[in-house]
């Protein structure tokens, strides 16, 4: 079986400060065959007339310049290493910008993955960057080696690490923003969720075939790296482990509506509601139906998670439903998990975790030592709070998550 072609996707706005960085990444790539880069400049259109923007308009036109130079390069033979050729699509210069309600990294991913079906092969791997994330040398050959191997992954979730800026305020943000992050997949994780995966649209690989299973990316202004994976877990197990780690950016961004540019906005200023660090007691009902379900395929059973769909889908008989049109439990498991997704598992723990009063800090540290009581530092109590830790406390912490993390994603290997 032939060696799968890679094509890799970034999109870029207000990016001509990183991109290059990132480009070069990827020339240096090793023991990987040459593949495409095709990359999506874009903004919405009406940004020309917004004197504000006006100076984002102009960086985008020199990273279209920049851009075209890497086209004469790559096609004249003057590139070094392994990258092949570049794409560029231009959706920024005056005219060819987003139009109306089509705007943001959504609709450039969708430009970016619907040309690249155009061209690619079934088997081909489409590898989705960002025009600021950094890899390592051998990033392109490790994700390849895994989606070999593992041939039944539509996609696989890239483990990732943010690297810090040297900012203090910048860096106790961005260690706040993944212990939420890394708080919220090991729970999933803990629990046997087929949702415990962490969606960052930097470090997602997938096959161009499933990619046209499911109809594509979905084209939301945010998150569309979440329902993406989501629907990829709808549709077969997805990788959540490779030997190598993706590093996104750690930047302070408001292109996007949420995600990690605008989480860090919101915490250099204290703001952390929307990112709150659930305790594991939040866990147990949903974990309960789980174990549940086999009993949950022959009749009715109540659970505080089942009620909250119940309501959520305003269907009283919801499983008699699906009872009557499978033909055994598996086929039940798997509808229920189709009703029951990563959307409605989040939305049930921000209604419950509403109720429960406790600082993220105790609830973290409940949650470790639930995890891994014999690793816990020292200075790390229950009455802590996060503004009392120096960086370097907050890394550890991170790096702690991050070593636990990566030992459930092998463990667990595909959710």
């Amino acid at each position: 079986m032939p060696a799968p072609h890679l094509f890799v996707a970034i999109p870029a706005m207000d990016e001509y400060d990183h991109l290059p960085l990132t480009l070069q990444d990827l020339k240096d790539q090793v023991d990987v065959p040459s593949f495409d880069t095709y990359i999506c400049v874009n903004q919405p259109d009406d940004y020309w007339q917004q004197p504000e923007k006006r100076s984002l308009c102009e960086r985008n036109m020199q990273t279209l310049r920049f851009l075209y130079e890497e086209v004469q390069h790559s096609e004249s033979g003057k590139q070094n290493g392994a990258a092949g050729s570049f794409h560029v699509l231009d959706n920024a210069s005056p005219g060819k910008g987003w139009q109306g309600r089509k705007r943001g990294v959504g609709w450039a991913r969708k430009t970016l993955f619907d040309t690249i079906m155009q061209v690619a092969g079934a088997d081909d791997l489409i590898v989705s960057l960002d025009a600021d994330t950094r890899v390592p040398v051998d990033y392109l050959h490790a994700v390849t080696e895994a989606m070999v191997l593992h041939p039944e992954w539509p996609a696989l979730s890239v483990p990732y690490y943010h690297p810090l800026t040297g900012n203090d305020a910048q860096d106790r943000a961005i260690l706040r923003y993944e212990l939420y992050m890394r708080n919220y997949a090991l729970n999933l994780f803990k629990i046997g969720s087929p949702y415990s995966f962490t969606a960052l649209g930097s470090a997602i690989v997938m096959r161009v075939g499933a990619l046209r299973k499911i109809g594509g990316i979905t084209p939301v202004q945010s998150g569309e790296d979440f329902y993406l994976l989501q629907k990829f877990r709808k549709m077969a197990l997805i990788g959540n482990y490779c030997n190598t780690t993706v590093y996104p950016s750690s930047r302070l961004s408001d292109r996007v509506l949420f995600g990690t540019g605008p989480a860090l906005i919101k915490g250099t200023h204290g703001d952390w509601e929307s990112y709150p660090v659930y305790h594991h007691s939040l866990f147990e009902s949903i974990a309960e139906t789980y174990r549940r379900l086999p009993q949950l395929y022959r009749e009715d059973v109540e659970t505080d998670f089942l009620l909250f769909l119940q309501k959520q889908f305003n269907e009283k008989h919801i499983w008699d439903k699906i009872r009557q049109n499978v033909t055994d439990f598996r086929h039940f498991e798997l509808a229920f998990h189709q009703k029951a997704d990563g959307l409605r598992i989040l939305q049930y723990l921000r209604l419950k975790h509403r109720e429960l009063p406790m600082s993220a800090e105790k609830s973290l540290i409940e949650n470790m030592v639930q995890w891994i009581p014999e690793k816990i530092p020292s200075w790390l109590k229950t009455e802590a709070v996060f503004d009392d830790f120096t960086t370097e406390q907050m890394d550890k912490i991170r790096n702690l998550l991050f070593e636990i993390e990566n030992e459930c994603r092998r463990n667990n290997f595909s959710m």
